[in-house]
């Protein structure tokens, strides 16, 4: 026989209904569960910022991976627009989240995935947000007149960087809007000991370092060879950090397989795909040097207190760096060999500024402030 509830159990049930009411759902769109840790650690930043009363929808290929650290989300196959556009109808918004989606660089057909969803949530009265977004590169004239007629439709934007306001600015594209640093500086920081750490402890030269057409075989022997007089001279191990699982992790065997790698270097050297934010930053925290070419790693890196030399393949390593104050060399247009190892050796064990730190942390809290007064309009 069911048994009539005391007061407690029927105030708490009540609160239960109550509660459910309240939340809504946020179709939260990016490159997730596509086992890269720099979009890992904005959707990581994200569903931290997100009103208590949101629930999150996530867009993801490998929907396990991303449920693997949050249990508590939902995941939607990014890969099947239908399968989004069925989430996008049930959730009251739509945020797209991180990085660069609005570009066409990746494919002309991912463009027009996030301008359909756009289009679709403000058909159907739901707010659109961009969170920490990049605006570009657009290589077609018709990619340009697509995304210059739909930005207009979106609630709030927060650019990440000041090229892409100032695209949307030549447009004259009247959203509210800021510009503030990529979101992934709001991520919790740790303790740098590369200082004193024991020999057994040292991750010495980390290398986050990606596939990429600007080095020839002169610039990546300049790299490596670099890397190789470096280690040497100081008795450091080299770790290669493969940030992104399917373009990264093979790098170190092509090298070695188009004879790059000396057998001295590969020797030294010891292979760590990351599989988690905390092991990257425990990777970062106990490096001598992190040389970055992903724009996340060079991010984490100062996060974790590490000395940093950025290796700039995209505009937007550049950006970061000389916002942080990092020594940078484009990839497309390498200094000497010997102008290398100067910068470097100088560079090692000499971590960051940590009020300068603070200060590009709290101008990228202004996402999260940005993201909140959205939803909550």
């Amino acid at each position: 026989m069911l048994q009539p509830l005391d007061n407690d159990s029927a105030k708490t049930g009540s609160m239960a209904l109550i509660e459910t009411a309240r939340t809504r759902n946020v179709l939260v769109c990016g490159y997730y569960g596509e086992h890269n840790l720099g979009d890992d650690a904005l959707l990581e930043v994200l569903l931290t910022q997100l009103p208590s009363d949101w629930k999150a929808l996530v867009t993801a290929h490998d929907g396990l991976a991303v449920n693997a650290s949050h249990p508590e989300v939902q995941t939607v196959q990014r890969r099947s627009l239908t399968t989004t556009i069925k989430a996008l109808m049930r959730s009251q918004a739509l945020v797209l989240g991180g990085g660069s989606l609005l570009q066409d660089s990746t494919s002309f057909k991912s463009l027009i995935y996030y301008l359909i969803l756009i289009a679709l949530a403000r058909f159907n009265g739901k707010p659109v947000v961009l969170w920490g977004q990049g605006l570009g590169p657009l290589r077609r004239r018709l990619s340009r007149s697509l995304v210059r007629l739909i930005l207009p439709w979106v609630q709030a934007i927060g650019w990440r960087d000041p090229e892409s306001q100032a695209l949307a600015d030549r447009w004259r594209i009247r959203v509210p809007a800021l510009m503030a640093a990529d979101p992934v500086w709001s991520y919790p920081g740790s303790i740098w000991k590369g200082a004193d750490c024991s020999s057994n402890e040292r991750m010495g030269l980390v290398l986050c370092w990606r596939p990429t057409d600007l080095l020839d075989v002169a610039g990546w022997s300049a790299l490596l060879h670099g890397v190789e007089a470096l280690s040497a001279e100081h008795g450091l191990p080299v770790t290669w950090l493969a940030f992104h699982q399917h373009q990264d992790q093979q790098l170190p065997q092509l090298l070695q397989s188009d004879g790059l790698m000396s057998a001295a270097l590969a020797e030294r050297s010891q292979f760590v795909m990351a599989t988690s934010l905390p092991q990257v930053m425990d990777v970062f925290s106990r490096a001598q040097l992190v040389l970055p070419m992903r724009l996340h790693a060079l991010i984490l890196a100062q996060l974790a207190g590490a000395p940093c030399f950025a290796l700039s393949y995209d505009p937007k390593v550049r950006a970061a760096a000389a916002m942080a104050g990092v020594d940078c060399a484009e990839l497309d247009d390498l200094p000497s060999r010997s102008f290398l190892l100067e910068r470097w050796s100088g560079q090692m064990m000499q971590p960051p500024n940590s009020q300068m730190i603070q200060s590009i942390k709290d101008d990228a809290a202004r996402h999260g402030a940005m993201l909140h007064s959205a939803l909550m309009t």
